[in-house]
């Protein structure tokens, strides 16, 4: 028996495979969206719920309080006592940069979608920029106050045994002594290899904990704005869900660094300072101040703008 090629019947089959797949795909993209909407309308739910805007700030002052306690139990094998870490190098030390990049992407175009202006969505925006030059201040006034209250000290053996290598004599039966040396700051004592002693604040954990809670009330009003009607696309969902990544990112951080490198009380000092600064930028100065065009109030304030695009749209 001679089989026959037939170009229609192959036509006909490729049509068919490629409604399969365009089915399939259909089947698909319902799905992932169906997950979406439902995960962040779950999630937004939580964390509009006013148990947690209420008590968030309380439980993350607990886990700084007693957190190092669960260094008593973690491994020093573990991979997340070493500090080259990539979760470190990644996100510890550009931790305010990652939280600008979302979460001032997820306020622009939840603002934009609310009222459709771009200059009140560049304006809401003024809340991080201030944010911003609070941290920046805080760095440079802990940085001076922990070069003023602290010395620079070479370990020693002996008085007269100044040339010798610092590493050998901190391996010593005895003991070293210290000889102060005049190095002008704690960075730059460290760098020589000598030893630094002095009060410390833990900037970790400070801006660590800034951006847990200025994460928590920027993404809170999510559900509220929901409610108003305003159609929410797929690109504000998907951002939502990578701000609320971001600070269980920030939350398992604060964890590591209690757990693995304990240091009281400066990270207790480093937590306390954050909360502060949270508190007195949202609830006690800049955001309560008289509105106008760089102070729009608090996260909240997306509310007033639907309000104030309505009344326009009806003139």
């Amino acid at each position: 028996m001679q089989l026959k090629f037939c170009p229609q019947q192959t036509k006909m089959d490729l049509c068919g495979l490629k409604e399969i797949f365009y089915r399939i795909y259909n089947s698909v993209s319902q799905l992932l969206h169906w997950v979406l909407v439902h995960l962040t309308d779950l999630t937004a739910g939580v964390l509009a719920h006013f148990l947690f805007r209420r008590h968030f700030h309380f439980l993350l002052s607990v886990l700084v309080m007693f957190g190092p306690v669960l260094s008593l139990w973690v491994s020093k094998y573990s991979i997340f006592g070493n500090k080259n870490h990539y979760l470190y190098r990644l996100f510890l030390h550009s931790c305010w940069g990652w939280t600008c990049i979302l979460c001032g992407s997820f306020i622009f175009l939840l603002s934009y979608c609310i009222s459709n202006s771009f200059i009140h969505s560049v304006r809401h925006l003024f809340r991080l920029a201030v944010t911003g030059t609070l941290w920046t201040l805080f760095r440079r006034l802990l940085s001076f106050l922990v070069d003023a209250s602290g010395s620079c000290f070479e370990p020693l053996q002996n008085p007269t045994d100044v040339r010798r290598n610092p590493g050998e004599l901190l391996d010593s039966d005895t003991g070293p002594l210290l000889l102060l040396r005049e190095e002008k700051g704690k960075a730059a004592c460290l760098k020589a290899g000598l030893q630094w002693q002095g009060c410390e604040v833990s900037d970790d954990i400070l801006i660590l904990s800034l951006c847990c809670l200025i994460l928590a009330e920027e993404i809170g009003v999510f559900r509220p704005c929901m409610a108003l009607g305003k159609p929410v696309g797929t690109p504000l969902r998907i951002l939502f869900l990578l701000c609320v990544l971001l600070m269980s990112l920030w939350i398992f951080l604060i964890v590591c660094l209690l757990a693995h490198f304990p240091l009281f009380p400066s990270q207790l000092v480093g937590g306390a300072l954050g909360y502060l600064g949270w508190k007195g930028l949202y609830y006690k100065g800049w955001c309560v101040l008289k509105p106008g065009w760089c102070c729009v109030g608090r996260p909240k304030a997306l509310l007033s703008d639907n309000t104030c695009n309505t009344a326009s749209n009806g003139k």
